[in-house]
């Protein structure tokens, strides 16, 4: 019985990402994942620009507006990380700050592109993992807010300390984040099995 059911909890894993086991292929995991990330991070700047509005009627001043998703950053420091990323690496290419409206171009880039690896890596690694074949979009989105938003982001200089956000600031990203999971998870195991269909074999002319 026991055996049964590792066989069974074995099967469930082998298809979770959508595909069956023997058509896993991380390169097509990682269009798939890329393509769940843009669409992730587009859900995910939405909904935090109706929270902003929401809990306190703000509407984002940023060049890009709701486009660079980090109101809860801008409302207490007047800008956000996906600019600073931007003008970083604005000085560090072509030795200059960028305008507004190139600006408003770049920080999305910045954001969306961002969005995307982390979906491919996702993509990539559900290919070749059951752990993460196991996990759901909501525990992706903590994994990203916990590691980028919380760690990264305020160790690289792109915004304040967390201790210095407010704890509605924290949910607001956090929640946002759960978006981005949850949406980029459920457009990768939508699009994968797509990529996996095989052109059937062409019927073999009929000899006269």
């Amino acid at each position: 019985m026991t055996r049964n059911m590792n066989d069974r909890s074995g099967e469930v894993l082998r298809h979770t990402a959508g595909v069956p086991h023997e058509h896993h292929n991380v390169c097509a995991g990682m269009v798939a994942g890329m393509i769940g990330g843009l669409v992730g991070t587009w859900a995910m700047s939405q909904f935090q620009a109706l929270w902003s509005k929401v809990a306190e009627n703000y509407e984002s001043p940023s060049a890009s507006g709701r486009h660079d998703a980090r109101d809860w950053q801008e409302r207490s420091e007047g800008t956000n990380a996906n600019e600073l990323a931007a003008q970083a690496i604005a000085t560090r290419t072509i030795d200059r700050a960028l305008t507004r409206d190139e600006l408003k171009i770049a920080a999305p880039a910045v954001h969306y592109a961002f969005g995307a690896t982390m979906g491919a890596v996702d993509g990539g690694l559900a290919e070749t993992s059951c752990s993460v074949r196991a996990l759901n979009g909501a525990a992706f989105g903590t994994a990203v807010w916990g590691g980028a938003d919380e760690i990264a982001v305020p160790m690289l200089g792109l915004s304040k300390p967390n201790a210095e956000y407010p704890l509605e600031a924290h949910a607001q990203a956090f929640a946002a984040h759960i978006v981005y999971g949850v949406t980029t998870e459920l457009v990768r195991r939508a699009v994968r099995p797509l990529m996996s269909r095989e052109r059937r074999p062409e019927r073999p002319a009929l000899q006269h």
